[in-house]
């Protein structure tokens, strides 16, 4: 009988004997009972899990090092009976690092490596025909196998095949990207710290000297233009920024000099030294021309996009041009989807919110709003919430400005204000194409409010946002733009407001303890925060930075900032027939949002804490991004009136309690 992989692995560990000479020494000297060893065997095949791994978590103990080396040892030799090969093993024969970059970046892609879990090892010339042996976690995948004589075959090369454990392939993998990441952050680093160099020739200031291309590329561009000083600091410009991951490019005229600034993780910061006074006209012009804008007109704001191509991926900028005092200001919002995730999943870490927000979208229709600042995130929401539904048996139209992002199945729809094609006029004419979900880009007039109102009342499922600080306070915007009561309470199913907060940097934070007033703030107490660990960023600047660069001691990770990488806060208000008797009865949003509270909604605030509580991120990102008085104070009121407390130290109280157990305070109920 012929066994597949799985099969053959499956049956190679249970001939026999009831367990492996390993399982059996385990039994033996009672590491583990035999139903333990039966369970651990199960769970391992189950979940893909190492064995050794299912182990020490059955038994709660770890394993010592001659047992794991007597497993590896087991292990190896069963898989080469298996796959009829031999073994690997990097601890007994070293494999060299350098040798395995230079064959995955000259040879064998990465993708390739990772996709079929296998990394080459050497590139034997002197055989008749020279060959490449390769270390396969799985030596007979047929299309791993296809894939790498694809490659080898017209170099005349031929395959060796090894067989290798799956935790050393990943140590050898990941050793690989390592370097990887560390070498091209050498050569960026190389690349851009150079750049005033490149200023020595501006005398010349042609801005037209290059045709130009749409979605021209930038790697291209940047090794050309050495005769055009101008057009090569623009596009090195777009490239830092593109490799730096920033959302914002800021070119701002001043009285002595140009600043060029970057944000970052919703932080504005300067990318470079200040450039000379005089390249302001020359590069003002340059980004005007790239992005197909008038030259000649100074006085009047201008919006234009640029495409380009950076590392073989399409990128958008959205440009605005302003006139200030001593030139026209230029600011570009970078549109880079590619490095983004959809999926509601992927963006909110918290399972209760998680669970009523995918709940709220699989509604069939229904009005859902996203409430946030500009920048906050809303559109990638909204689209995580379309992938949740797109599928060929749903129809799903949006409207936008711009479209931001590109999923197939769906009908996306440009507005063009100068034709008359606006949001309103839009969802109008969705209504007439047999509909099932909308998204509305952005909802700003009474118009447009009503249109999409009367859309989720009609049996569609709309999804658009609002600007409004919290969840509560977008009944009281649709209120304002003349939207009735009544209309609102009976669409609309939620509101998820959010902002996104910078992720503490894990390899430089600092851990503290914050002072008893500093928790108070944020209605916290020492008492209730017992084991949890706070941080704070290492954040350098001035000469704390110059001399950590000069010492080597820049953190690798973060660059000083202290931050890296942004997390999403999320608030979601789930309208019950409490709320919708509030918005009839037109209640203040302070009232609104108390009762929300009280029937369960996590507020902003309290996401916040709980992402400081896991280390995410600190008290001083909090302030910054979802601190309000009025938020915290509807949030504790709530509180107060479901639950006992401390009036000292605000601990909860177990109803048999005469005193508090921490401050010794009579007990009180607010």
């Amino acid at each position: 009988m012929t066994y597949s992989s799985p099969q053959r692995r499956s049956t190679a560990l249970t001939t026999r004997t009831e367990f492996s000479p390993f399982g059996n020494k385990l039994v033996a000297s009672g590491f583990v009972d035999s139903e333990q060893m039966k369970q651990a065997l199960m769970e391992s095949r189950k979940s893909g899990r190492p064995l050794t791994e299912v182990l020490e978590s059955i038994s709660g103990r770890q394993l010592s090092p001659e047992l794991l080396r007597q497993h590896k040892k087991q292990q190896l030799f069963e898989l080469k009976i298996l796959y009829g090969v031999e073994s690997l093993d990097p601890e007994v024969s070293p494999v060299g690092n350098t040798t395995i970059a230079n064959l995955i970046d000259a040879l064998i892609p990465a993708d390739i490596c990772r996709r079929h879990r296998l990394v080459p090892l050497a590139k034997n010339e002197d055989q008749n025909p020279p060959s490449v042996l390769v270390a396969m976690v799985d030596p007979d995948n047929l299309e791993a196998s296809d894939d790498l004589n694809r490659i080898l075959r017209p170099q005349g090369l031929v395959l060796q095949r090894m067989v290798i454990a799956q935790e050393d392939y990943q140590q050898l993998i990941n050793q690989y990207l390592d370097d990887l990441a560390i070498r091209q952050k050498h050569l960026e680093q190389e690349k851009y710290t150079d750049i005033n160099q490149d200023l020595e020739n501006l005398e010349n200031l042609d801005v037209n000297d290059a045709p130009e291309e749409a979605d021209a590329d930038l790697g291209a561009a940047m090794k050309g233009a050495e005769d055009a000083p101008v057009i090569n600091l623009v596009n090195r410009i777009l490239a830092k920024a593109l490799h730096e991951k920033v959302s914002d490019i800021h070119v701002e005229p001043q009285e002595e000099n140009l600043r060029i600034r970057f944000r970052k993780d919703g932080v504005l910061r300067e990318a470079f030294d200040p450039l000379p006074k005089k390249i302001i006209p020359a590069v003002t012009a340059r980004f005007k021309i790239i992005s197909n804008l008038d030259i000649a007109e100074r006085r009047l704001p201008q919006d234009g996009r640029i495409r380009r191509l950076f590392e073989g991926r399409k990128v958008d900028f959205r440009v605005n041009t302003l006139p200030s005092r001593y030139g026209e200001k230029v600011c570009l919002r970078i549109l880079d989807n590619s490095a983004t995730q959809l999926g509601l999943d992927k963006l909110i870490t918290d399972p209760e919110t998680l669970q009523i927000v995918q709940e709220m979208v699989s509604r069939p229709f229904g009005l859902i709003l996203v409430t946030g600042p500009t920048g906050s995130g809303k559109t990638t929401s909204l689209y995580s919430a379309l992938a949740e539904k797109n599928s060929p048996g749903i129809n799903i139209s949006t409207v936008e400005d711009p479209i931001e992002y590109s999923l197939p199945g769906i009908t996306q729809v440009q507005v063009i204000r100068e034709k008359g094609l606006d949001f309103a006029t839009a969802l109008r004419a969705f209504l007439r194409q047999d509909p099932d979900v909308l998204l509305v880009g952005e909802t700003r007039d009474k118009e447009t409010a009503k249109t999409a109102i009367e859309a989720a009342l009609t049996g569609h499922l709309v999804l658009t946002t609002l600007h409004t600080n919290d969840a509560p306070g977008a009944i009281a915007r649709l209120g304002e733009m003349g939207i009735e009561p009544f209309m609102v309470s009976s669409s609309l199913i939620g509101v998820l407001a959010q902002r996104l907060m910078r992720r503490v940097c894990p390899d430089c934070r600092i851990p503290y303890t914050p002072t008893v007033d500093e928790l108070a703030r944020y209605g916290l107490s020492a008492s209730q925060e017992v084991g949890v660990t706070f941080y704070k960023a290492n954040t350098l600047t001035g000469e704390q930075l110059q001399e950590a660069k000069a010492k080597g001691h820049l953190c690798s990770t973060c660059n000083g900032v202290g931050y890296k990488g942004r997390s999403g806060v999320y608030e979601v208000m789930r309208i019950t027939e409490n709320l919708q008797t509030l918005i009839n009865e037109e209640a203040p949003t302070e009232r609104i949002k108390e009762v929300a509270v009280e029937e369960g909604m996590k507020t902003l605030l309290a996401y916040s804490l709980d992402l400081v509580r896991q280390g995410t991120t600190t008290l001083e990102e909090v302030e910054r991004v979802t601190f309000t008085d009025t938020g915290l104070e509807a949030e504790l009121k709530a509180k107060r009136k479901t639950s006992l407390t401390c009036r000292t130290c605000n601990a909860g109280l177990q109803p048999e309690w005469m005193d508090c157990p921490y401050c010794m305070t009579p007990r009180f109920q607010d």
